[in-house]
């Protein structure tokens, strides 16, 4: 794979999954986390196809250093994956002012910056892709202490589908994906705010390399969106071909 990708929140879990499997593809990845350590520690099992830029993917001046340092080491960029991202488990009844911005600045403005960061790199060759990282709990209440992620995350899609009509007349060559994992097993749930349920302790939550399989096939054959599972796949269109029913069943669970 003859491309150059950047990923942010690639410390650990999903992000650092994908710069594995993409480098082993033969892809160069640059990675961006705000854990120097950990960063670099990823790097260096992936070797010199690695670059690592601390940054923090929530403040704009961070992602666009990102953006100048991927463009200094590689001399291009032709993915850019939004990756990075916070969960929380909170009643809709008990959420804060500072959980709602918490939530909008680290799972929307994180995507925004990375979006107007390399956007014009890519108007100006006409090609690349931006791959946003969303979640099943766009579409469907399947955790309702997790509604404010969700929320946010549903925000995200219409950021994506509105950028992609955006691009269509003046730059086509600009693909712009959404992808919907479902539970994965990594440590999202352990690091939400409020804590919560640890996603490994799910029943059949998602080993993370078939969750990020599912990321660079789209890498490699681009489309506007992709789930990283048949399960959630199908979950989500019998939520819209039955939302009531899929409601009561997980009212039901929440006893």
């Amino acid at each position: 794979m003859d491309k150059v990708v950047v990923i942010t929140g690639a410390s650990a879990g999903i992000g650092a999954e994908l710069a594995k499997q993409l480098a082993a593809k033969g892809a160069k990845v640059v990675l961006s986390a705000r854990r120097k350590a950990e960063l670099d520690e990823v790097a260096a099992k992936i070797g010199q196809q690695a670059l690592a830029v601390v940054a923090d993917a929530t403040k704009r001046n961070d992602v666009e250093h990102l953006c100048r340092s991927a463009l200094d080491g590689f001399g291009r960029i032709d993915v850019w994956v939004n990756n990075a991202g916070r969960g929380i488990s909170r009643s809709i009844a008990e959420l804060t002012d500072e959980d709602m911005d918490s939530m909008w600045r680290d799972n929307m403005k994180s995507v925004l910056y990375g979006i107007q960061a390399v956007l014009p790199h890519f108007k100006s060759r006409n090609h690349g892709q931006i791959v946003n990282v969303s979640s099943g709990l766009s579409r469907a209440p399947l955790a309702p202490a997790r509604a404010a992620y969700g929320a946010v995350k549903s925000a995200v899609n219409m950021l994506s589908a509105s950028l992609r009509v955006e691009l269509r007349p003046t730059h086509p060559g600009i693909q712009v994906t959404v992808v919907l994992p479902g539970v994965v097993a990594t440590d999202f749930g352990r690091n939400a705010l409020g804590s919560g349920v640890e996603n490994r302790s799910i029943p059949g939550a998602q080993p993370v390399e078939a969750a990020v399989k599912a990321i660079v096939e789209v890498i490699e054959n681009p489309k506007p969106e992709a789930y990283t599972s048949p399960f959630i796949a199908e979950t989500i269109a019998r939520y819209q071909r039955d939302p009531e029913a899929l409601e009561a069943d997980i009212a039901s669970m929440q006893r």
